[in-house]
């Protein structure tokens, strides 16, 4: 943990009767940090929101946002929350609920009203909301959860509904924000689109917090393989796979592995290969192996 952590939980424990969601979890967020929460359906994601949020009660342990309890007044002034499904009055128009919500938030309606420009829908600011489409609910519901500049971000899903280029755009506003100093922590199933886009991740498993570090730490740890995919020359892959050792792959290629630190030996190694070799690709561990490596779900979906 550390003292500047807006977000700060030590040995979170939550019980629903006999039904331990989760079992002593410590996680912090520090401002400007964006950390994914990452997690089968069921792992406890949404139970440590809802925590966050003020809606449940710990069995055990702790946990404080800008160093108040959560559901009080400078804990709900801190939090912003952004949930998948996002729900506004049909018949008010967007201008008409940023004003809301501006107002509950305290904050001069003229002051959030610039946010639509920001999440791109600007030009639908006078338009009822019940004639956006899902995307269009989804933005505007990023720019209420900017309202007043919050010291801590819940995304809960937040990509629900976009489409590639706005998921782009989203994640812009997202690293500005962030830039800005607000924390972000984000659950997310869309493992390759956010892990560009993180500083840490933390994976919840069965309500356990079974790994929490950057990707390449994750990685590192767990020893995961690093994947090296050599094309040869024309009519040269028989010797450089005899050479190689390895998988053969389209009757061209041959796939090796190595560890991470023996990654620099692997590749002076092809390149005494010399005119054998025509191409040489690496693919490093990315988040979908890291995460299943550490939540244990095998090949096939199933959750060990």
């Amino acid at each position: 943990m550390t003292d500047a952590a807006i977000l700060s939980v030590e040995n979170l424990t939550i019980r629903f009767g006999a039904v331990t969601a989760v079992d002593g979890v410590s996680l912090s967020v520090a401002p400007g940090e964006r950390v994914a929460l990452l997690g089968h359906n069921g792992a406890g994601k949404s139970t440590l929101f809802k925590t966050v949020l003020g809606f449940l009660k710990p069995a055990g342990g702790h946990l404080t946002i800008a160093g108040a309890t959560p559901g009080s007044d400078v804990a709900r002034r801190a939090v912003s929350y952004l949930p998948e499904q996002v729900v506004f009055p049909k018949a008010l128009t967007g201008a008409e609920v940023l004003t809301h919500f501006a107002r509950l938030k305290g904050v001069a309606p003229k002051a959030a009203l610039p946010l639509l420009e920001t999440v791109g829908i600007a030009d639908a600011a006078k338009r009822a909301v019940g004639t956006y489409s899902k995307g269009m609910r989804q933005r505007l519901g990023l720019a209420q959860a900017l309202i007043g500049t919050p010291r801590l971000l819940l995304l809960d899903e937040p990509t629900s509904g976009l489409d590639p280029v706005s998921r782009r755009e989203f994640y812009a506003v997202l690293e500005a924000s962030a830039r800005a100093g607000t924390a972000v922590l984000l659950s997310s199933h869309s493992l390759s689109e956010i892990e560009n886009r993180i500083d840490r991740i933390a994976i919840l498993a069965k309500g356990r917090l079974r790994a929490e570090g950057s990707l390449a730490d994750l990685s590192r740890r767990a020893g995961l393989p690093i994947r090296i995919r050599v094309e040869a020359a024309e009519g040269r892959v028989e010797a450089l796979h005899a050479r190689l050792g390895g998988e053969r792959v389209n009757g061209r290629s041959v796939v090796v592995t190595c560890r991470a630190d023996e990654k620099v030996g692997a590749l002076a190694r092809l390149a005494e290969l010399g005119p054998d070799v025509a191409d040489i690709d690496i693919a490093l561990p990315d988040l979908d192996d890291v995460y299943r490596h550490y939540s244990g779900v095998t090949a096939q979906g199933a959750i060990q």
